[in-house]
């Protein structure tokens, strides 16, 4: 049953009309839970909020279904508005970017100059970009992408996710552009042809490129509501004494908050994953399909 429930979810994350009804009715029902708004002015006060409480945050302009330049290019604003929001806020904010929301599936050259603009922007400001690493089709393009901008940029890194076979082979060559990564287990659907099918199995792969990181002396981005998986890193940690400011942990906005402010008072960086906009349906319905406690949130919210 739950494995039905996650591919009728991750199905729905990818369906255009889904999306554009969810668009016509905004943010009801328990989405609310997990977007902080469609709007910036919604998300920097939510940002805010976070901070008070010794989070810090990464925002993401929430992007899918980009098919024409005209398109890219009002997302590649969107994230520029965000920067600029940030910085004039006041806010401790980084800013995440999905690739095929700045043209990726248009033309590879289009997305690598939005790229640019949005990293130039943000070191203008003394701030950071994460790329987001999206499905499996999108893999080895999102890492050139990343490869040529990491030649110019030192403020930008990247997500990792360790339940594709490939990952541990990416891992060693990142090592050698002393990537900041952020490392996820993966909430695509994919194929067992690239994808450990098991759970078990991607929770050791995770384990193993945690590990791999952080021994190399790179910035980690542990992204985690696996509380084993959150004291693996903090053993780790302390057995080779790496510092703290050599890590951090990442949670979603909305998803253990109690756990969040236990780290933040242990001395541990946190930061949030706070999305927001008005193209929120796919991102929704992942974090539907990731946790059958999420849905049972949702339909209470339905009968209200």
């Amino acid at each position: 049953m739950e494995l039905a429930w996650r591919n009728m979810f991750q199905s729905l994350a990818k369906n255009k009309s889904a999306n554009k009804l969810a668009r016509k009715y905004g943010l009801r029902f328990g989405a609310r839970r997990f977007v902080s708004g469609e709007s910036i002015v919604e998300a920097i006060s939510k940002v805010a909020e976070l901070n008070k409480s010794g989070r810090v945050v990464t925002l993401d302009h929430l992007g899918e279904f980009v098919y024409t330049k005209e398109e890219a290019n009002e997302s590649t604003s969107m994230s520029l508005k965000t920067l600029d929001e940030i910085h004039a806020s006041g806010v401790q904010s980084h800013l995440s970017v999905k690739m095929t929301s700045l043209g990726l599936d248009i033309d590879k050259d289009l997305c690598l100059n939005n790229m640019r603009k949005i990293v130039s922007r943000a070191k203008q400001y003394g701030n950071f970009v994460r790329i987001d690493m999206e499905d499996y089709a999108h893999c080895q393009i999102t890492i050139d992408i990343y490869e040529e901008l990491r030649r110019e940029f030192e403020n930008v890194g990247l997500v990792i996710q360790a339940y594709l076979y490939r990952t541990e082979e990416d891992m060693k060559h990142l090592n050698e552009l002393k990537a900041n990564l952020r490392l996820v287990k993966g909430a695509y659907k994919e194929s067992p042809d690239v994808a450990f099918p098991e759970k078990k199995d991607v929770d050791e792969n995770y384990k193993k490129i945690i590990e791999m990181h952080m021994l190399n002396g790179n910035y980690a981005a542990v992204a985690s509501h696996d509380e084993k998986i959150i004291q693996f890193t903090k053993e780790l940690a302390n057995k080779h004494r790496i510092d703290k400011d050599k890590f951090e942990f990442q949670m979603l906005y909305g998803i253990c908050e109690d756990l969040q402010n236990k780290l933040v008072k242990e001395g541990y960086k946190v930061r949030v994953y706070v999305p927001y906009g008005k193209d929120w349906f796919g991102y929704f319905m992942r974090r539907l399909a990731e946790r059958p406690a999420n849905v049972w949130f949702v339909l209470k919210n339905l009968f209200k």
